[in-house]
């Protein structure tokens, strides 16, 4: 969860959009501490508060604006992810007769063409990092890099949190490299968990950051007292 909520560092005033219930948790944390700025939605409607407390109207056309317009940050799931950050959520295996249905597309490709995009993948493992997505939903920096100039304008995938690591793709030709491992993970384990090679991290790869005291009473207390958030990740 600290992880998910360092992913909105230093975005300023946007729309965090979060998927899942460790993403809203990473979010509604960010909120309450670093990025105060932060705007958070009900989901449909409402600005809220982290505490839930009504503080605006948002409009569906106000909305879309912000979704087209890089005022938004999203963190969707991935059923796979490819080296190059494309996201599948559609289908596995070949499109016309798939061997397993899963969400369909939705709203993925304008999210990751239109503001900045992060991934949270609760089970690392290579059937989820793959060489190659059996679809695309969410476009990768290859595939926006194709697309022409009128897709990069936005175009940005930020990070990909796991249960084991953090990785993002600031490397030359935006392939996915570790930032991070989870403490009491290794980089072999990350590597092994994944179905393609990791770009190499400049020096020693460092161990993600764990949460202060003053972090886990708001998560536990304030944010997500029910437990949430357990349900998403391995004991």
């Amino acid at each position: 969860m600290i992880a998910c909520a360092d992913a909105w560092r230093g975005d300023g005033e946007v729309l965090a959009s979060p998927m899942g219930a460790v993403p809203s948790v990473g979010a509604r944390l960010a909120r309450l501490t670093f990025a105060p700025d932060l705007l958070l939605t009900d989901g449909e409607a409402l600005i809220i508060g982290p505490d839930g407390v009504t503080e605006g109207w948002l409009p569906y056309r106000q909305h879309l604006a912000m979704v087209t317009g890089g005022r938004r940050h999203v963190m969707m799931g991935a059923s796979q992810l490819d080296r190059f950050g494309n996201q599948n959520i559609s289908c596995i295996g070949d499109w016309r007769r798939p061997d397993r249905q899963l969400l369909g597309v939705r709203g993925a490709p304008v999210n990751s063409l239109n503001n900045p995009v992060s991934y949270w993948v609760p089970r690392h493992s290579p059937r989820v990092f793959v060489e190659r997505v059996d679809m695309v939903c969410g476009v990768g920096y290859d595939n926006a890099a194709a697309a022409g100039p009128s897709a990069l304008r936005h175009h940005r995938v930020r990070r990909v949190v796991t249960d084991l690591a953090v990785l993002d793709f600031a490397t030359p030709n935006h392939s996915m490299r570790l930032v991070s491992v989870h403490p009491g993970v290794t980089v072999e384990q990350v590597r092994a968990a994944t179905g393609f090679d990791l770009a190499d991290a400049d020096g020693e790869v460092p161990v993600t950051r764990e949460p202060t005291a003053a972090e886990l009473s708001l998560i536990r207390e304030v944010i997500d007292p029910a437990g949430a958030r357990n349900r998403e990740v391995r004991g």
